[in-house]
């Protein structure tokens, strides 16, 4: 069963959020949008990629009004150890959830099943608390924070103007469609 449009599970966690850890959870973005960003492990291979890149698209999403919370099924003490070991991820300033017990991973339907680890997923939330997105990838395929962005946007659009979609490479700004019987079958 697809998780788009479903109610977003209730969560909550330790983090590891500009030098402090903190209990974080679903409550902190009601009414808001968010992305939470499901990673395999701390201290790998493609996670610092797609973190950092992340990271240095993270004013965009605030400037979105979006909050985004990383989260792999590491504790919040290894956030922090990876934080300020790795000059990558010591980009980061969006909170670094742990889910130790597996519990968020299982939720959002991400746990990579008899290995504890959480699969290469991305979850968008809208302010009512629906999800709007969910993409998953293969262990070696890195995400494109860009490519995010820009389907965060084309979201939050649709999301305000009812009865309009977004054709493909839809960028802000550009025409979008109203779905009738007169457009069927003319595109």
């Amino acid at each position: 069963m697809s998780l788009i449009n479903t109610k977003a599970a209730d969560w909550s966690g330790h983090a590891y959020l500009n030098g402090d850890f903190t209990k974080v959870s679903a409550q902190d973005y009601a009414g808001k949008w968010a992305i939470l960003f499901f990673y395999p492990a701390d201290f790998t291979f493609v996670c610092p990629t797609e973190l950092e890149d992340m990271a240095e698209h993270y004013d965009e999403f605030q400037k979105l009004g979006v909050e985004v919370y990383s989260v792999s099924t590491d504790k919040h003490f290894s956030h922090k150890a990876w934080h300020d070991s790795s000059e990558r991820i010591g980009k980061i300033k969006f909170a670094m959830v742990g889910d130790p017990t597996c519990e968020i991973s299982a939720a959002f339907e991400t746990l990579r099943p008899g290995e504890g680890a959480a699969d290469r997923s991305t979850i968008v939330i809208d302010p009512e608390g629906v999800i709007q997105y969910v993409e998953t990838t293969s262990e070696g395929v890195g995400r494109n924070a860009s490519e995010l962005l820009r389907k965060v946007k084309a979201a939050q659009y649709i999301y305000t103007h009812p009865g309009e979609v977004c054709p493909a490479k839809w960028e802000e700004g550009e025409e979008t469609l109203a779905p009738s019987f007169d457009l069927s079958g003319k595109l």
